[in-house]
């Protein structure tokens, strides 16, 4: 497994990073347009079937029996159309499903098929169709490849970020501003047990320190710790996640300020006690949706011009494993949501849910490339050039068709 040490070290120190440009592609100024495009990196690979669940397939019951969300559960999914629903948890995606202002793309995934967390974000971050060394990120090289339209200078010394990491979607020439919030989530129980159990082999002093923190925060009590599986506190997770959103938003919106940004939510590893409909993943749900809510908020008028990306590194699992939670697995969701869409709809070439359709006979298998998702909307919404796409941007791409009619 690869591993890039610094940065795993600067990851148990907060989990959200905003890189953005300040850069107006001239194309859409000339159009008398002003497109805003914020991404965000959900690491840790989230559960694409307990987010968006096929409550129509019919064999959905027989695969997750009491985890599986269902229109007339305990806990009632929320309908997006016949087929398909929406985890409880997100009532403000809901609604802007039914404004028409978000779409889910599902059986989504990368080119990655094996399962490292490392390798996968790797690759979802820099665009490569392999996992491998990159001094830059695909969304940086997308900018770099735009032409300014004079009204924010992109060569400006301003810089923007939120948390302490710089991801790998956003390095690279094109300029960056940064901002840090006040509050840094701290790393969950889970993400702790995993860097320990790596670092004990790789990095003994560091696992000593780590471990002696975990001890020591369990011992006072405090969250986030060394208690049950329940990791962070919800409260502390909503707050951060609307905190780094909605500043996101609020310099996105502003007349002089960025238009196209990064940010990076982490705690998506689900392994154990996975809490669907109650419990973890329907807390971090919730605080997904109320970030999603502050970004629609603090863009105001500028909403109308944003499309906002939601990528993870691979799904999980589509059994439920024997502690209650998903393993790492291949396809999942890609969510978009802003006022610039053509929402409220389900994109899937659904590949079912037989034994016999899964991915490896354990995870949904992958039939949409993400790259096609990212391509339309760059093409589309910043009017990025379909060649730079292919051959820049996603390098080894050149039979990955953009998908179109995302935007309005």
């Amino acid at each position: 497994m690869r591993l890039h040490a610094l940065s795993r070290r600067e990851l148990l120190l907060g989990s959200g990073t905003l890189f953005a440009w300040a850069h107006l592609p001239k194309l859409a100024r000339a159009e008398s347009r002003d497109p805003r495009f914020l991404t965000i990196i959900l690491r840790g690979a989230l559960d694409g079937l307990a987010t968006v669940a096929p409550v129509g397939d019919p064999d959905w019951l027989a695969l997750r029996a009491e985890n599986a969300l269902t229109l007339d559960g305990k806990t009632a999914a929320l309908k997006l159309d016949d087929f398909f629903a929406l985890n409880p948890a997100m009532p403000n995606l809901h609604a802007m499903f039914r404004a028409k202002q978000a779409i889910v793309v599902h059986a989504s995934a990368t080119p990655y098929r094996d399962r490292s967390h490392f390798d996968g974000q790797d690759l979802l971050e820099s665009g490569l169709p392999r996992a491998g060394a990159s001094e830059s990120g695909w969304l940086n090289r997308a900018l770099t490849g735009l032409t300014s339209a004079g009204r924010v200078d992109p060569r400006g010394s301003r810089v923007f970020a939120v948390g302490p990491v710089t991801p790998l979607v956003v390095r690279g020439p094109a300029p960056v501003l940064s901002w840090s919030p006040q509050r840094v989530m701290p790393a969950s129980e889970d993400t702790v047990q995993r860097l320990l159990t790596l670092y004990r082999d790789c990095d003994a002093k560091l696992a000593s320190v780590l471990e002696d923190n975990s001890n020591l925060g369990a011992a006072m009590g405090q969250p986030g710790t060394a208690q049950k599986p329940g990791i962070v506190g919800p409260g502390q997770v909503r707050a951060y996640f609307a905190d780094a959103a909605g500043t996101a938003a609020k310099y996105l919106a502003q007349p002089d300020g960025p238009r196209v940004g990064a940010l990076a939510l982490d705690g998506w590893d689900t392994h154990f006690n996975e809490g669907i409909a109650q419990g973890r993943l329907s807390q971090l749900l919730g605080a997904l949706d109320d970030a999603l809510a502050a970004i629609k908020t603090n863009m105001g008028p500028a909403w109308r011009d944003t499309v906002v990306a939601l990528a993870t590194e691979f799904g999980r699992t589509a059994r439920i494993n024997g502690t209650a939670g998903t393993d790492h697995g291949t396809a999942t969701i890609a969510l978009l949501v802003g006022g610039a869409l053509k929402g409220g709809r389900v994109i899937a070439d659904w590949p079912g849910l037989k034994p016999a359709d899964l991915y490896q006979d354990r995870d949904l298998k992958p039939t949409t490339d993400l790259r096609a998702v990212l391509t339309g909307v760059l093409r589309d919404h910043l009017r990025a050039d379909e060649k730079a796409l292919a051959h820049t941007v996603f390098p080894g791409s050149e039979a990955v068709t953009p998908m179109a009619g995302l935007v309005a």
